[in-house]
């Protein structure tokens, strides 16, 4: 008879596969006997069909044809009940071989990762398996010329390779310190602790080089992967601006001194060896703010990489240009301040190597290489200045490398940096002059321009009119009448000095009058009125420039200001504004500075 219930078998389909373990005899044996139980109602069902032939042969001929019919319909019946219990006793099997797979599975110990090293004669492969080196056998369907050193692979219990895994991109950042050969390393871990480690095969993108940051999975002791720098390029590598010196204005005499420094030993390393002459490691670039030492800077390496291209023929070659800004650098953790400094020459090495010329530009340099045991800071000077110096003066060659600082407070920096050897030349770069002036005025108010028409004269072009245009501001920023008066100097002696606006003037200066002017042109034409820059505009600038800038100076503390302006003369007593109204005059007290300051 069939049961009048769900199988057992059905019931067991939603278990948790966890317990399965725990559970496997007991399902077993109730199969078993179920199976039993089956099979013995076979066999009655079997035995009551030999009955019912017996009887039905010995049955009188008048119901035997009814109790035929009855008896081939409990037969079908018996038969579809064989069925039925041939299908779940199946099914029952079916899912006893799906319970021991999988209490085979979760029986079965866990397989580990390992690191693929060589190939062995016999069939056999060196792994690394977690730090310990083994000599194991293959699954014959890995294909071992696929590995290389260092491919991540699977290991069972047996400690049999028997799968292939990507390689894990995790690890420790280190920094190789030298390349020992073409399968061992010597990096710097951290706290400068070094270890001896190998190069992974992955690492096929070219050679390791000093410096270089990597990656070391720690447990195999392997380089796997190598990682940009961060800090050379994103922050301080980039390719050198399209400035030229033609850009540049009033700045002739500076500009032919520095070319001669920096470009005839790079363009002509024969004859400077022929003459016995040494090019200079690095220059100076000091003056007040705002007078072209970092344009000039700019300039340097664009015109060498021109001037390259042409002696060579090379169109590929290619200038880069570290611009450092000092603040950048400065780390409040000892020692990183000077890993980078060292960074940084390192980097620039690898392009001069390549045979492209390389500009280190430290812009403020002050606020890097104070003169040491001043007190006024941290005194971490007394550790970057050394590492500065060990770099231009190191034993690695700083061929193609070309240094140069730039300074508003020159008096700041430490003796050492500029002494001849390290920063062999000093260009100051000046205040402008008028006729410089008007050069500057050039290069930022050219015949491009809308330009007035009421400028132009009837007899004249446009070329001409913008001449007049250039004089006349020049002039105008230039001149000694009372409306330019800055302000009034007492020496320790009782004379007086009288500072215009003309002397605190600068390349910057004169390209925001320029700017002003040009948007008091826009502005009119807006409005609806005529087109083009007049004269008006460009005094107008030079007006509003004056008294934004009245008052910057800090009379509070004359210092500070003295030195960023670079003037230097007598002490001064007493320093009063004249560009004031005669109101606020009477409202502003004059200052008294303590004596000790030379203007």
């Amino acid at each position: 008879m069939a049961p009048e219930h769900p199988s057992e078998v059905e019931q067991t389909r939603g278990r948790d596969p966890r317990r399965h373990e725990e559970t496997f005899g007991e399902d077993v044996q109730r199969y078993i006997e179920r199976i039993r139980e089956l099979d013995g109602i076979i066999e009655i069902m079997q035995t009551e069909m030999s009955d019912l032939r017996r009887k039905l042969n010995a049955a009188s001929s008048d119901d035997a044809e009814t109790k035929l019919y009855d008896a081939t319909r409990d037969l079908v019946k018996l038969h579809r009940r064989n069925r039925e219990l041939t299908a779940t006793l199946q099914e029952a099997r079916e899912q006893l071989e799906l319970l021991r797979e999988k209490v085979e599975k979760l029986s079965a110990p866990p397989n580990n990762y390992g690191a693929f090293l060589n190939r062995n004669e016999d069939g056999t492969a060196n792994i690394n398996l977690l730090g310990k080196k083994m000599r194991v056998n293959l699954d014959p369907g890995i294909d071992v010329d696929d590995l290389y050193k260092g491919q991540e692979v699977i290991v069972n219990g047996a400690y049999n390779v028997v799968s292939v895994a990507p390689t894990d991109r995790q690890g420790e950042v280190v920094k190789v310190k030298d390349v020992l050969d073409d399968t061992r390393a010597l990096v710097t871990m951290r706290a400068d602790e070094e270890r001896v480690v190998e190069i992974a095969g992955a690492l096929s993108d070219g050679p390791l080089k000093s410096g270089d940051s990597v990656l070391l999975n720690s447990q195999t002791g392997m380089l796997i992967d190598r990682l940009p720098k961060v800090e050379a390029d994103d922050l301080l590598l980039e390719e050198v601006p399209d400035v030229e010196y033609s850009k540049i204005g009033g700045l002739d005499t500076q500009i032919e001194q520095i070319r001669d420094a920096v470009e005839l030993p790079y363009l002509y390393p024969d004859h400077f060896k022929e003459f016995d002459l040494s090019p200079p490691k690095g220059i100076l670039l000091y003056g007040p703010p705002g007078c072209g030492k970092t344009l000039i800077a700019k300039a340097v390496a664009n015109s060498i990489a021109l001037k390259a291209r042409e002696l060579t023929g090379d169109d590929n070659i290619r200038a880069f240009f570290i611009n450092i800004k000092g603040p950048e650098l400065l780390n409040k953790y000892v020692g990183e301040t000077e890993r980078k400094i060292r960074e940084v020459f390192s980097r620039a090495r690898e392009k001069a190597q390549e045979g492209m010329p390389v500009v280190i530009f430290f812009d403020e340099m002050d606020s890097l290489f104070r003169t040491r045991g001043l007190g006024i800071s941290s005194d971490m000077e007394s550790t970057l200045v050394p590492q500065f110096l060990a770099e231009i003066d190191g034993v690695e060659d700083l061929r193609n490398v070309i240094v140069i600082g730039a300074s508003n407070r020159q008096d700041l920096l430490d003796p050492a940096v500029l002494r001849p050897g390290r920063l062999d030349v000093k260009i100051k770069i000046g205040r402008p002059d008028q006729a410089e002036a008007r050069d500057i005025f050039a290069i930022y108010l050219t015949a491009d321009l809308p330009i007035a028409d009421s400028e132009i004269k009837a007899d004249e072009g446009k070329e001409e009119a913008v001449d007049r245009l250039l004089d006349r501001a020049a002039a105008a920023m230039y001149n000694t009448e009372d409306e330019n008066q800055f302000l009034e100097l007492t020496y320790s002696r009782g004379e007086r000095e009288v500072l215009y606006f003309k002397d605190f003037s600068s390349g910057a200066m004169v390209m925001n009058i320029v700017s002003r002017a040009k948007k008091n042109a826009l502005k009119r034409l807006i409005d609806g009125g005529d087109k083009g820059i007049c004269v008006d505009d460009l005094t107008g600038a030079i007006r509003d420039e004056f008294k934004e800038n009245e008052d910057l100076p800090n009379t509070k503390n004359p210092d500070e200001w003295a030195s960023i302006s670079g003037r230097k003369g007598e002490r001064i007593v007493n320093v009063k504004m004249l560009v004031q109204t005669e109101e606020e005059e009477k409202k502003r007290e004059v200052r008294t500075v303590a004596p000790g300051q030379y203007l």
